[in-house]
């Protein structure tokens, strides 16, 4: 059982265990919820193309998208059925998702949890990959590729990265291209399943009015042992620069309002994990409440002045290998927008951010913070999200705690840098 001081005074704890195929497993006690819900992920994202099998030790590049594919396949069983049936026959809610770092097969239920917690194991645990339902798939895959193509903000964002970076495989959608995803094998599918879903690459979190005992018998005699090799997965990457592609990338679109995202680029000295990573992550943040989302100056001014239509969007995004600050909008006056933020954060820079403002915006997100307890799903995937970064959730509450406006004054001069700078367009088509 893991304890952090936050969440002794929350009166929450976390209980951990490392089964004997290396599989990490927690759990986190809800008493009083009537909702279960269990999350079982693995370290293996669209950007993992390139890796020395663990079986033959000979370098492999795979497709691109393959990660997503895989996660589609997983749910068709030897037997003919779809893993779905079981769930539906239970009263369970299902689903999985790929983003760029990981794959998650996740479930909820309010009764019959423990076997919904069985059938999520053996499930994936069984990959069937044959040419025919490979095959099959593509066509399926093919068309929701070409649904995200016909996304604005998604190929705003995409060409964001693009004009980000020049060699990492972030630049490259998550589901592939329609070319690529064609020339998925099973064969292909079986190595990468081989490599990244060995246990000692995977973590099942679980949580509710649970039992600790009952969940490790559960899953002790349900996952398989046969599945996993010794140490970890060895990725092949290549190096990326600390330098942008192109300042500007436009493509016009059928939409009636003009779109922009400007993009900062994170400079990268090595991987970033554990908590110089979290620290990162919550000082860009607290950045992005001071100077642009709702009940900022900025924000407001815009809004008053008609130059954008409700906020500004901000995110920060990061895994140990890259990471970007992205602030969009759409504007009839998008040259406008951009000049006034890039002033903004000149102003900042150069005055300094405020220190009551600062502490509105912490004290905000320090309750925000405890609020996420009560939001089951979210609490599980990003636990287990940050623990493939090498972070632990738990401690995010106390490293914001102890994040100074001095800190987040320096990573504003560091991190929004016009060198590493690009900006995305959308424009009407004419």
């Amino acid at each position: 059982m893991k304890q952090h001081s936050m969440m002794s005074r929350l009166k929450e704890e976390i209980f951990h265990k490392k089964l004997s195929n290396n599989m990490e497993l927690f759990f986190m006690k809800k008493e009083g919820f009537t909702k279960k819900y269990a999350v079982f992920a693995t370290n293996f994202g669209s950007n993992d193309l390139s890796f020395v099998s663990p079986h033959t030790k000979e370098q492999v590049t795979v497709n691109e998208g393959i990660a997503h594919f895989l996660e589609h396949k997983m749910f068709e069983q030897p037997n003919g059925t779809d893993a779905f049936e079981k769930f539906s026959e239970i009263g369970a809610d299902a689903n999985a998702f790929t983003n760029f770092d990981m794959t998650a097969y996740l479930f909820s239920s309010t009764d019959f949890f423990y076997e919904g917690l069985e059938h999520l194991i053996s499930y994936v645990q069984t990959p069937f990959f044959t040419k025919e339902n490979v095959d099959k798939e593509k066509g399926i895959i093919a068309q929701e590729i070409k649904i995200y193509q016909d996304n604005p903000v998604w190929v705003l964002f995409f060409n964001a990265l693009k004009a980000m970076y020049i060699n990492h495989n972030n630049r490259i959608d998550i589901a592939g291209t329609v070319e690529s995803i064609y020339r998925i094998t099973p064969e292909e599918l079986y190595t990468c399943y081989n490599t990244f879903y060995s246990p000692s690459n995977m973590a099942l979190f679980v949580i509710g009015d649970l039992d600790w005992n009952d969940i490790v018998n559960t899953v002790e005699k349900t996952v398989k042992n046969d599945l996993a090799f010794e140490g970890k997965v060895h990725r092949l990457e290549k190096k990326e620069p600390n330098k942008i592609s192109q300042k500007t990338i436009v493509q016009k679109f059928p939409v009636s309002i003009p779109m922009f995202m400007i993009a900062f680029k994170e400079k990268m000295d090595g991987e970033h994990r554990g908590k110089d990573l979290m620290k990162k992550m919550i000082s860009t943040e607290i950045i992005l409440d001071l100077l642009f989302r709702k009940g900022s100056e900025l924000n407001e001014e815009l809004y008053n002045e008609n130059l954008i239509f409700s906020t500004l969007d901000c995110e920060y995004n990061a895994s140990r290998n890259y990471g970007y600050t992205l602030i969009s909008a759409e504007s009839r006056k998008v040259t406008t927008v951009i000049q006034k933020i890039m002033d903004c954060i000149g102003k900042s820079k150069k005055i300094g951010l405020n220190q009551e403002d600062f502490d509105r915006v912490k004290k905000s997100r320090i309750g925000s913070y405890i609020k996420s307890f009560d939001a089951m799903e979210g609490l599980a995937n990003n636990y287990v999200s940050y623990y493939f970064q090498g972070m632990d959730w738990f401690e995010y509450g106390e490293i914001l705690e102890e994040i100074t406006l001095e800190f987040c004054q320096d990573r504003l001069e560091q991190h929004f840098v016009e060198d590493m700078k690009v900006v995305s367009f959308i424009n009407p088509k004419e």
